[in-house]
């Protein structure tokens, strides 16, 4: 028994290597854990559902349109309404958890998302097209930080890799709605979006798996993680970082409003094409989105977040330029390569923003979602008031010209230096 005991405590003084119980392993150095793929993966395929359930909205806007007799002014309200909803709750969300976490709250946003698809699909007015879509937002606002948050915890330090996994769960639910929605919704009608509440429900369910899973070992993880973060950012140099990446955020997610909301209107207007076919266009450019957004997170983690927000901007100002100007199959090839190149920019800009203010993962996921949401929203409202005004071909012309912004990021700030005394 005394030699039994000795090698306990040998092995306690052990390194993190060394077999350990469960609540010493999560304790021990930051990265010991290891990139736990099971758990990233799952909060990776409950985005991929969440999305694919809000890729629903958008895609039906076109029969919202004839049905209801929107003008695209309308339409871009339902928009805003979501979008905003959304953007609003999610940093105070992200806040609040913070310092009080509430793993219990993912299950119950999607419950929010079940009720406003019911509500979306059995809506009689205009009126309530608006309220389906603002609660469907508030489970958007209350997934997005609290799942990026898990996924960050199961990182094992490849911040960037599991950021770029849980985003493009999202894109590829958001290419998948469209296709799901062309063959379900639009040949039956509104009264089928009922059927994505089933995907609901199994996201609820994922989403509870996940909570036992947090509750069980994910305030350890965040303490590991957080003994291993670098200082952060100065004041001085967090106040021009947020000025710089709201700019950037402007130009990505109004570029890519346009397209997300209004690139089966520009298709049906300038090709002729019927929604249905659209909605096949809209699928390729999402999928494109979903593929780019997997390489961000990973060539971050290799060679520094600004190298892939100058390559993301810069890199697409060529294709985005010549996209008006082209016809029905370039503009096919075109909306690919934007596609790949820009959406690599958004887990590079959040873990770059979580690198800037370290310990604070839900309040800076939830500013960055709701600034996604937010900026989406109002640039969707804006837009289709311009395109009401001078047409939805000149809101293209317009808008090639955004990915150019991408040139403040000169001013932004070095994370991996080490911070000033």
């Amino acid at each position: 028994m005394t030699t039994d005991s000795a090698s306990l405590a040998r092995a306690d003084a052990a390194p993190p290597a060394a077999p350990a119980p469960a609540a010493t392993a999560s304790s021990a150095a930051p990265h010991a854990h290891g990139f736990l793929l099971p758990i990233v993966g799952a909060a990776a395929f409950a985005h991929l559902l969440n999305d694919l359930i809000q890729a629903v909205l958008p895609s039906i806007y076109p029969m919202l349109k004839a049905n209801y007799v929107l003008s695209f002014g309308q339409i871009g309200w339902i928009a805003l309404v979501y979008q905003i909803t959304a953007s609003l709750l999610q940093p105070w969300v992200g806040l609040y958890t913070d310092k009080h976490p509430k793993p219990y709250l993912l299950p119950m946003g999607m419950v929010a998302t079940l009720i406003g698809v019911g509500l979306l699909a059995f809506a009689t007015s205009y009126e309530m097209l608006l309220v389906a879509a603002g609660v469907v937002g508030i489970g958007s606002a209350t997934f997005h930080p609290e799942a990026s948050r898990v996924a960050r915890m199961a990182s094992g330090g490849r911040f960037g890799t599991a950021q770029s996994c849980f985003q493009v769960g999202g894109n590829a639910g958001s290419a998948v709605g469209p296709l799901l929605t062309a063959a379900i919704v639009i040949p039956h009608g509104q009264s089928a979006i009922a059927w994505f509440m089933l995907v609901a429900a199994l996201a609820i369910f994922v989403l509870s798996r996940i909570t036992g899973w947090t509750l069980r070992h994910g305030q350890a993880k965040v303490n590991s993680l957080a003994r291993g973060a670098v200082g952060g950012l100065g004041r001085r140099e967090v106040i021009r970082a947020v000025v710089v990446i709201a700019i950037l955020m402007f130009a990505k997610f109004v570029y890519i409003a346009s397209f997300t909301n209004y690139f089966t209107f520009y298709l049906i207007q300038r090709f002729g094409l019927s929604v249905q076919q659209s909605q096949v266009y809209l699928f390729i450019f999402l999928a494109a989105v979903a593929a780019g957004t997997f390489a961000g997170g990973p060539v971050g983690d290799r060679i520094g977040r600004k190298a892939v927000i100058w390559v993301s901007f810069l890199g697409v100002a060529p294709f985005a330029l010549a996209l008006p100007h082209v016809g029905l199959t370039l503009t096919a090839v075109l909306a690919v390569a934007i596609g790949l190149v820009m959406s690599s920019a958004f887990a590079a800009l959040v873990v770059y923003a979580q690198e800037a203010v370290p310990g604070r993962v839900g309040m800076v996921s939830g500013v960055m979602f709701g600034l996604m949401f937010g900026i989406g929203g109002i640039g969707a409202a804006g837009l289709g008031h311009l395109a009401d005004v001078h047409g939805i071909v000149w809101v293209y012309t317009l808008t090639s010209f955004l990915p150019l912004l991408g040139l403040a990021t000169a001013f932004l700030p070095d994370t991996r230096k080490p911070r000033a005394a």
